[in-house]
């Protein structure tokens, strides 16, 4: 089905289809009504290939992930392709499950592809390919990680904020010691959570000592899901036996806090009566926990949306300094950090 079967059925030019469909000011609502009421019935579909070559565009933005299985980068990606319909584009989605040499081949194959720009979650080993992308004339927006040394737009979460604020909460209502249960890796959003801990403490005059922090390293042969809560639990049961009661734990993941309570209910540790929790991410099943996990919640949307309209500004030729944008979490106080369940289940 083309354009000159549309034009045919009408009684009208090809050329005056094409502007139609296009939506040029050329043509009245009357006879536009007309020719896009007989496409939808012929299933009349453009041909993309061709209109990238009229347009010069391919109308295509590339995101590259880490860890498909990872419920904050599906919420990501949602918001992200919505804005992509929006505007008319379509989303390539690759997935490097944090490996480098997965990342170099990404970030070739967009350029090969010639999409128009391109949202990237970096795996932090190396910027140089990703250089050669945007000098082949394509921008980069960074989300949720930085690179160092390479100048590009950023939209992430706050972490460090998030991290502070949750301690904060504990500290204030009345946690004798805060404890951080977290990834033992050295992406920046991981290093940000630590130092928002940190500064926590050290605002109330608290030391940090040995056993303070206990990190969980990423589970062998498991890159897409580096965070599960076995790993976790192998770690909370040591954790656990040093908690005396007052304690309170912030762990990097909700995940992370699913093996924290099977550690604590197996020493008979009561929930948030002995010891409070907080989480990380806000999962769909926090608000369902016995109790219900008190959790940092990023703003996933937001950084989707964000992210995709900063790049189609530079796509339309917005030029100046890169710009960063770090949009603060929202901490979801339930009963495990002392909470009340019956006005905070989402």
């Amino acid at each position: 089905m083309t354009l000159k079967t549309i034009a045919d059925s009408l009684g009208v030019s090809a050329k005056t289809v094409s502007r139609a469909l296009a939506g040029k000011d050329s043509v009245g609502e009357e006879l536009r009504a007309r020719i896009r009421a007989e496409a939808d019935r012929l299933g009349y579909v453009p041909n993309s290939m061709a209109r990238s070559l009229v347009s010069g565009s391919a109308m295509t933005l590339g995101m590259v992930i880490t860890h498909p299985a990872n419920p904050f980068y599906a919420l990501l990606i949602s918001a992200v392709e919505e804005r992509c319909r929006a505007n008319g584009y379509s989303l390539l989605l690759m997935v490097t499950e944090e490996d480098l040499e997965t990342e170099r081949e990404a970030a070739q194959a967009l350029q090969r592809w010639g999409v128009d720009g391109a949202v990237v979650i970096p795996v932090q080993k190396g910027a140089e390919h990703w250089q050669r992308l945007r000098d082949s004339g394509v921008p980069i927006v960074l989300v949720n990680r930085g690179l160092d040394g390479f100048e590009c737009d950023f939209v992430g979460v706050d972490h460090e904020r998030g991290a502070y604020e949750a301690v904060s909460h504990l500290l204030d209502t009345g946690a004798t010691s805060v404890h951080l249960l977290e990834e033992d890796v050295s992406f920046s959003s991981a290093a940000d959570r630590r130092t928002g801990f940190h500064r926590a403490l050290a605002e109330r005059g608290l030391s940090v000592r040995d056993d303070t922090v206990t990190l969980v390293p990423p589970t062998p042969g498991r890159r897409a899901l580096p965070w599960e809560p076995d790993a976790a639990y192998r770690c909370a049961r040591e954790l656990v036996r040093g908690l005396e009661p007052g304690a309170a734990v912030l762990t990097g993941s909700d995940y992370f806090a699913l093996g924290l309570y099977r550690a604590l209910s197996e020493k008979g540790i009561d929930v948030p009566g002995q010891v409070a929790v907080i989480g990380h991410g806000d999962l769909p099943f926090a608000a369902y926990l016995q109790p219900a996990l008190a959790s940092v919640r990023p703003p996933a949307d937001e950084i989707g949306s964000r992210a995709a309209d900063l790049l189609f500004e530079r796509i339309q030729g917005s030029a100046g300094p890169a710009t960063t944008l770090y949009l603060p979490p929202e901490l979801r106080i339930r009963a495990s950090a002392g909470g009340d369940d019956r006005r905070a289940k989402n």
